[in-house]
């Protein structure tokens, strides 16, 4: 029998998600029916019931209604509870699973695909909302020698500081800064501000890049955004998109449905744009 799944979101119409679980239905021979769900803003949860209602198993969930879906569910994940949104849904009879594949997705992609280690690096990341909330432990489990979180309005930034240091017991030191005053070079700068969704040149002084860094944009099939343009024109060889990170949390949310993590290889040589 056929089992059903969705992505849910508004709008919808360019979500790839369809086609990621689709060819990792085809690559681990899972016999699963895969659609896009358009919920109308405040309709989130009649839409879900429908589709529980019509025998749905499991769901992606996008903007808007990740808070939506944190508010829906029975069961929140850790990782759920510390980005304080979900981006994918289990559904066991009377009980609603959460999790947040984001941030796991994006370290996958960090140390296995990229082959960028995490351990003993000095870590720079950019913005304080719900992409970097939800990334704080994953990163901080691979043990950084040093976090920094910069973003224009820096209360936000030492609010995620303090949350991480409690979560993490301080083990390792997670610092916020204001963009003019970060300090040192870095070896993995990630952007997960929202200025590459508006071409917008985030304010960070091109020293913070180190000869040898990482420069990730969490934003995909952009291009070189204006994150990466100016991290190429600091010298920066090694660049990166959130291509692999949107293809690695989605094999994560198929394994948690069918049991069996897919190669993301060929998806993410199918999505990626190139960076020029």
């Amino acid at each position: 029998m056929t089992d059903r799944y969705a992505v849910i979101g508004n709008p919808i119409a360019q979500s790839k998600s369809p086609l990621i679980h689709g060819a990792f239905a085809k690559v681990t021979g899972q016999d699963i029916d895969y659609t896009k769900l358009l919920a109308p803003v405040g309709g989130f949860a009649a839409t879900l019931d429908a589709f529980r209602a019509a025998g749905g198993r499991g769901m992606n969930v996008t903007a808007p209604f990740k808070l939506d879906a944190f508010a829906y569910a029975t069961d929140l994940a850790p990782s759920a509870q510390m980005a304080g949104a979900v981006n994918a849904l289990k559904f066991e009879g009377d009980k609603v699973h959460a999790q947040n594949f984001d941030g796991v997705g994006l370290v996958r992609d960090l140390v296995h695909n990229l082959a960028c280690p995490i351990k003993g690096r000095r870590v720079l990341i950019l913005g304080a909302g719900g992409a970097t909330r939800g990334a704080l432990l994953p990163l901080l489990a691979e043990h950084p020698a040093e976090l920094v979180i910069v973003n224009r309005t820096v209360s936000k930034a030492q609010a995620l500081a303090a949350l991480a240091q409690q979560h993490q017991s301080g083990k390792v030191p997670v610092h916020a800064a204001a963009y003019a005053d970060v300090a040192g070079v870095f070896d993995v700068v990630l952007n997960a501000s929202s200025s590459s969704l508006t071409a917008e040149l985030p304010p960070l002084p091109p020293s913070v890049f180190s000869p040898d860094c990482l420069a990730y944009d969490l934003t995909y099939g952009k291009g070189l955004t204006p994150f990466l343009k100016l991290a190429q024109q600091a010298g920066v060889t090694r660049l990166a998109d959130g291509v692999g990170m949107l293809a690695e949390q989605a094999a994560e949310a198929f394994a948690w449905w069918r049991g069996v993590r897919p190669d993301t290889s060929g998806v993410i040589q199918q999505l990626t744009v190139p960076l020029v």
